[in-house]
């Protein structure tokens, strides 16, 4: 590809609605899985740092029976949507930052985040302040996509685009968002002096109906791969689209069976200790 298209897209998080059919969908089978994973008894309050729409809140409503939900998000425009997606009287929605949140210290009985660390420019201070507002013995976790391995939707498109335009190769997730692996996480969280501290694969089917199923929602505009995708000229779009119709794996049906695999980590804050 020439020069001709616009110069690299910048993220884009701020529509809820264009966000549910790309990546919405499946982030909540993936909040499921954690959520078994954690498997944290009724009755505590939680801290959902990095909201979003909502997906993870309203998860936890559904299978873990919390007393209290507080969701942060930098993202104004996303709040709306998780306002009206999550409608419970326990959970509240909030504008803050994840390295400067807006809340007190040991206020929660769970911290978790789904699918945000890596967005974040200081994700060490981001989980500082995650273990800081978690009680002593209180639980954090998160998630993130391993985008440079087993994440296949995002894994195919990048390398369609990157096989066509050489731009497009600083732009992978994969290469991006070195801190999507075991190590890294663990890492992270053992730094932040939490204890105890798990890793586990979680892979989630991401089955689609058909090309279009898969290849519509990047013309919206919602994430950083359908930036870069609204942001080409008509014929190179046209380019990268049957470059991936081609390669894509398609069942006798029309379908395409993929898998997107997520890094779960979790850890408790140290017990107080009297000196």
């Amino acid at each position: 590809m020439d020069s001709d298209r616009p110069s690299r897209p910048t993220e884009a998080w701020t529509d809820g609605t264009a966000y549910e059919p790309f990546m919405g969908r499946w982030s909540r089978l993936a909040a499921q899985a954690f959520l078994q994973w954690l498997n944290i008894p009724p009755a505590n309050r939680w801290l959902d740092v990095g909201c979003g729409t909502g997906v993870l809140s309203q998860t936890i409503l559904q299978s873990s029976a919390p007393v209290r939900i507080q969701g942060v998000d930098r993202s104004a425009s996303y709040l709306p949507f998780a306002r009206g997606a999550v409608i419970d009287d326990r959970v509240a929605f909030a504008i803050g930052d994840a390295q400067a949140l807006p809340v007190g210290d040991a206020s929660f009985d769970v911290v978790v985040s789904g699918l945000m660390l890596n967005f974040v420019p200081r994700p060490q201070q981001a989980l500082e302040e995650m273990a800081r507002t978690v009680r002593p013995q209180g639980v954090v976790a998160l998630y993130v996509w391993d985008y440079a391995a087993k994440m296949q939707p995002l894994r195919h498109f990048w390398n369609a685009a990157a096989a066509l335009d050489p731009g497009a190769f600083p732009l992978d997730e994969g290469r991006r968002f070195p801190l999507c692996n075991p190590q890294t996480l663990t890492e992270l969280f053992q730094a932040a002096r939490l204890e105890a501290v798990e890793v586990r694969a979680i892979d989630v089917a991401t089955d689609f109906r058909d090309f279009d199923d898969y290849w519509l929602p990047f013309l919206r505009g919602a994430t950083p791969a359908s930036s870069y995708v609204t942001s080409l000229p008509e014929p190179h779009r046209t380019d990268l689209r049957e470059r991936l119709r081609a390669a894509l794996p398609a069942a006798l049906d029309g379908s395409i069976p993929l898998v997107a695999r997520a890094w779960a980590v979790r850890g408790r804050r140290q017990a107080e200790h009297l000196t």
